[in-house]
């Protein structure tokens, strides 16, 4: 090889790796329970190959929001899903599912669609961890509400979780973000809002039943509610990772925060895949 080709080589060879990128997909899942497609994005890391197995990461946007929401705002996503070797999944929720299986609007099943039929399907047509150990779910707003949600209901699915903004307490709002739609009026139906608040349902996990981390921007109108979580895992316990940074309700503070969440549960994967291995 000659010096002037030497030169070049390596600029180029440099080149060419920050060309390699994950590859975002749209896919149409049908869901039985709701008898229709839902689109959902799918981040594949670069160099993803059928030969091996992939950890997944399910991320769930807020209230009013759809499956494009986290690629659209957060052009780093696909960054996160490279770093760490993962797939990133990107669900539609609806516009104000709360991602429960509604007792009002029977066709809103979002709970039963996420946490079976969509898992199902990425399991199918993607090389996944197809167990608990390779599965984590987080999301901001109402998706940090249905993360835990779903994953306190369904610790055989997903190993750990996570909240960005979430709305851990429904309690105070019964009159927002379209939670009596769902539910029902809060004075009718009180048992529906107390049973499905974040806050009341620690008596279904146990100490390291699942991987937890949460985080809520300290000018957040929901940062009380978190803080107060944070002190009922304490009390009972229960490991778990809280921040509560500088930020608000806001873009800016979820496109940071994913940064933090995706380094846990990175973690939590390469911890369980040890352990398996050993």
């Amino acid at each position: 090889m000659n010096k002037k080709f030497s030169i070049f080589l390596v600029p180029f060879l440099m080149l060419s790796l920050k060309l390699a990128a994950a590859t975002v997909d749209t896919v149409s899942v049908y869901s039985d329970s709701m008898n229709m497609n839902i689109k959902d994005v799918v981040i594949r890391p670069s160099g993803y190959k059928s030969s091996q197995k992939y950890p997944v990461l399910y991320l769930l946007h807020g209230y009013s929001g759809n499956y494009a929401d986290w690629i659209k705002k957060d052009p780093g996503l696909p960054g996160l899903a490279d770093e760490y070797g993962m797939l990133i999944v990107c669900p539609d929720g609806g516009f104000a599912s709360w991602y429960f299986d509604s007792p009002v609007v029977k066709s809103s099943r979002y709970e039963t669609y996420i946490s079976r039929e969509l898992v199902t399907y990425i399991d199918k047509h993607y090389s996944t961890v197809n167990n608990r150990t390779g599965r984590a779910i987080t999301g901001l707003s109402m998706g940090g509400h249905g993360a835990l949600y779903l994953a306190f209901r369904h610790q055989d699915v997903f190993g750990a979780a996570g909240s960005m903004s979430g709305g851990v307490d429904l309690r105070p709002f019964p009159d927002s973000f379209g939670l009596k739609e769902v539910l029902g009026e809060y004075n009718q139906y009180p048992e529906r809002w107390e049973e499905g608040s974040i806050v009341n349902m620690l008596y279904m996990i146990k100490s390291n039943s699942l991987a937890l981390t949460f985080d809520c921007g300290a000018d957040d109108f929901f940062c009380l509610y978190n803080n107060q979580l944070h002190e009922k895992l304490l009390e009972r316990k229960i490991p778990h990772e809280y921040t509560s940074r500088p930020g608000g309700h806001s873009w800016e503070y979820w496109c940071n925060s994913i940064k933090y969440q995706a380094m846990f549960f990175s973690t939590f994967f390469n911890s369980t895949s040890k352990v398996k291995a050993g």
